[in-house]
């Protein structure tokens, strides 16, 4: 598996975007599956995983990564690594979060994952009611993620990255508590904004962490 992560040097806002292609529902050959975790969170960067499986080597249990235990999570993240065909997991960080909006880096993570596949797919399938631009016919299945097991797959793989990350960032910030909440607005990850003002993680761009920084700074001693 490669794991593509993101610079400043790939953001969208300086390069053309191509032209996304038609998306042709017979097209044969190889399919990705594409999903995406950590919208919603406070901190860290999003992530995508794209996922080509083999037929050859189903995978049992595969569903909504959301309704599976971590345990199962970590085990499901080796076995599609050792099954799938090709498979990527790659970020926007969350200065190109806060610089191109949640929407736009999302899309960005999403395409890299696309473009670091081994293979090259015929066809992609993404979780969702939007697409990344690119050069590979494309098609946003609601509720992908429990109807396409390749994006389920996918969605187990971005979890799964997201979580370790968010493991990675409460060794560097203990006292925000990511390892349990993962980053997203909970009660406690709020109090925790309050007492200590965002960390370089944070994503500014998001309402309470712009408020909690202005009111940590307001307490600060001059």
């Amino acid at each position: 598996m490669r794991s593509r992560r993101s610079s400043a040097a790939d953001g969208v806002a300086t390069v053309p975007e191509p032209a996304q292609f038609a998306f042709v529902f017979d097209r044969p050959g190889l399919m990705a599956g594409v999903d995406e975790a950590g919208r919603g969170p406070l901190a860290g960067p999003v992530v995508a995983a794209a996922v080509i499986l083999d037929e050859l080597q189903p995978i049992d249990g595969l569903g909504d990564s959301k309704a599976l235990t971590a345990r199962r999570r970590e085990r499901l993240f080796d076995e599609i690594r050792a099954k799938a065909l090709a498979c990527c997991i790659a970020e926007a960080s969350v200065e190109e979060i806060d610089r191109l909006n949640i929407l736009h880096a999302t899309m960005l993570a999403m395409r890299r994952a696309v473009e670091g596949l081994r293979l090259r797919p015929a066809r992609v399938l993404v979780d969702g009611n939007r697409i990344p631009t690119l050069r590979i016919p494309a098609e946003a299945i609601v509720k992908g993620d429990a109807k396409v097991a390749a994006i389920s797959a996918a969605s187990i793989l971005a979890k799964v990255h997201r979580d370790r990350l968010c493991a990675e960032l409460h060794t560097l910030h203990p006292g925000y508590g990511f390892d349990v909440h993962k980053g997203y607005p909970t009660a406690a990850h709020l109090d925790a904004l309050r007492r200590l003002g965002p960390c370089e993680q944070h994503r500014r761009s998001y309402a309470p962490v712009r408020r909690a920084e202005l009111e940590h700074a307001c307490r600060s001693p001059r």
